[in-house]
This record gives C-alpha cells, structure tokens and sequence, in this order.
C-alpha cells in the first residue's frame, strides 16, 4: 500500500471517530435525559424503556465499531494495514472503500460469519 492510501484511510477512520464519540456522547446525554423523567404511566415507562433499549444496542455497536477503527488507526501507524488477519493477503482496496477498518478479505469474511 502506498504513502497517500495509508494517508487517505487514516483521514476517513480519524473522521468516523470523531463522528462515532459524538455519537456516544449525544446517547448518553439522551439516556440520562431519559432516566431523569418523570413517568406517570405504564405506557410512559414502557415507551422509556423501549428507547432505552435501542439507544443502548445503537451505543454498543457504535463502541464496539470504535475499538476497531481504534486497533485499525494502530495498523495504519505499524504499516501492518490492509492485510487480512486469517490469510494475511491483501485487503482490496474497494474492500477498505466501503469498510476502512475490516480486518478481514471478502473471502475470509464470509468464512467467519457462517463459523458464528
């Protein structure tokens, strides 16, 4: 991979980082609204707790995503980036396009997910 790839990813993953720890922050902030509330009704506790639920889901993908981009940013400063973790080929580029922090091949991928 070249100089300027290593350099466009790691602009696309520093913005997704940002963009995900606002997310974070923003549910957060949310939640403790939330929780804060005065209910005054089955339906109101029920509705709270239904988006409580979501945003909670919606909060731990989005963490989840960021310790990814997180070990991704690492490969990117080691040069070890766009190498697939199961063969060790390279990732293609169109590949990283669409997921900058995959650590797989498409190949590999696929055999992981039917291994779950």
């Amino acid at each position: 991979m070249q100089e300027s790839e290593f350099k466009y990813f790691k602009e696309i993953l520093e913005s997704r980082k940002v963009q995900i720890m606002k997310n974070i922050s923003g549910f957060n902030d949310e939640l403790d609204q939330l929780n804060s509330l005065e209910l005054n009704d089955e339906a109101d506790h029920a509705s709270v707790g239904n988006s409580s639920m979501v945003e909670s889901a919606i909060v731990r993908q989005q963490e989840q995503e960021l310790r990814e981009i997180n070990v991704t940013l690492g490969k990117i400063s080691t040069r070890d980036y766009g190498i697939c973790e199961m063969c060790e080929e390279p990732i293609g580029f169109q590949r990283l396009k669409v997921k900058p922090h995959a650590i797989y091949c498409i190949d590999c991928r696929e055999i992981v997910e039917k291994s779950r």
